[in-house]
């Protein structure tokens, strides 16, 4: 199911992520994840309030994951690994989305590094997904004169070539705030009420999707080729596993996007390791 065009075209607005947008109310998202499971966010943006849930199959009400006011302490509801199964899994099934990025950027707030993560890891995988939001820009206006100038003026200051906006939504300002450390966590995951047993059936279904998805008429082919290049960590054999795909069939758009020039390692990574078989941060450690 594609990500809704509200949450989309809030998405590439900057004030959305600063907690300035006035126009909207309230923002109700749905992330289908597999097997009827999704994971929810209700955001109150005069307050910046948000609110996770996990809606189970067969049920039109949310459980709650956790609450957390603009400004955190946001609950660890999420392990990280789970998050970002979750997110491989939903970026797969919507050809609109080229990056996990938008699901990690709205849900890693309630997804902490535990003991066994690295931050280090985690701050760059944060800081690509707020990077992989893009938009739309104009074509950029014609500059310079319209007929060629005398000499003396045919230098570029007499005709400076006025300013393209950035597709990219955040500027590196705004990614390193969003990126930092959040304040101390609340641990929920302790509560009789935390629906335990839900939420790791829904995380075991993901691992199964993106396990067999190497294995899939298309894929398999390019395991060996996409496993050499997790274990070795060099990004150089992506464009021949392009090829590979590309002839083997596949016309997967996100899939194809993220191996595609030009190649943004963190955005390249997931997906190779997702092709590959291999535990998440598998080949990313090599690019941290």
């Amino acid at each position: 199911m594609p990500v809704p065009e509200a949450l989309r075209r809030l998405s590439q607005d900057p004030d959305f992520w600063t907690g300035q947008v006035t126009e909207v109310a309230e923002l109700h998202i749905s992330f289908p994840v597999v097997g009827g499971y999704s994971l929810t966010l209700d955001i109150d943006l005069p307050s910046g309030d948000r609110y996770l849930g996990l809606r189970r199959p067969a049920s039109s009400e949310p459980v709650s994951l956790g609450w957390a006011p603009a400004e955190g302490p946001f609950p660890a509801s999420l392990r990280w690994w789970e998050l970002e199964s979750c997110a491989r899994v939903i970026a797969l099934s919507d050809p609109l989305l080229p990056h996990p990025g938008l699901v990690v950027a709205l849900l890693s707030p309630f997804a902490p590094a535990g003991e066994d993560d690295d931050p280090a890891e985690i701050a760059a995988v944060r800081e690509a997904a707020y990077r992989s939001l893009r938009r739309a820009v104009p074509a950029a206006e014609p500059s310079g004169p319209e007929q060629t100038p005398l000499p003396l003026f045919a230098d570029e200051r007499w005709w400076p070539t006025p300013p393209v906006p950035s597709p990219q939504v955040l500027d590196e300002a705004a990614i390193a705030a969003l990126s930092a450390p959040a304040r101390a966590r609340l641990q929920v995951r302790v509560g009789e009420r935390f629906p335990h047993e839900d939420l790791s059936d829904l995380v075991r279904r993901t691992g199964a999707v993106l396990t067999l998805l190497s294995t899939q008429e298309g894929y398999a082919g390019t395991r060996p080729l996409a496993k050499r290049i997790a274990d070795s960590g060099d990004l150089a054999g992506v464009p021949a596993l392009l090829g590979a795909l590309t002839e083997a069939g596949c016309d997967h758009p996100t899939v194809l996007d993220a191996l595609s020039e030009p190649l943004v390692p963190l955005e390249a990574c997931w997906m190779v390791e997702t092709l590959a078989g291999a535990e998440p941060g598998t080949l990313l450690r090599h690019h941290v």
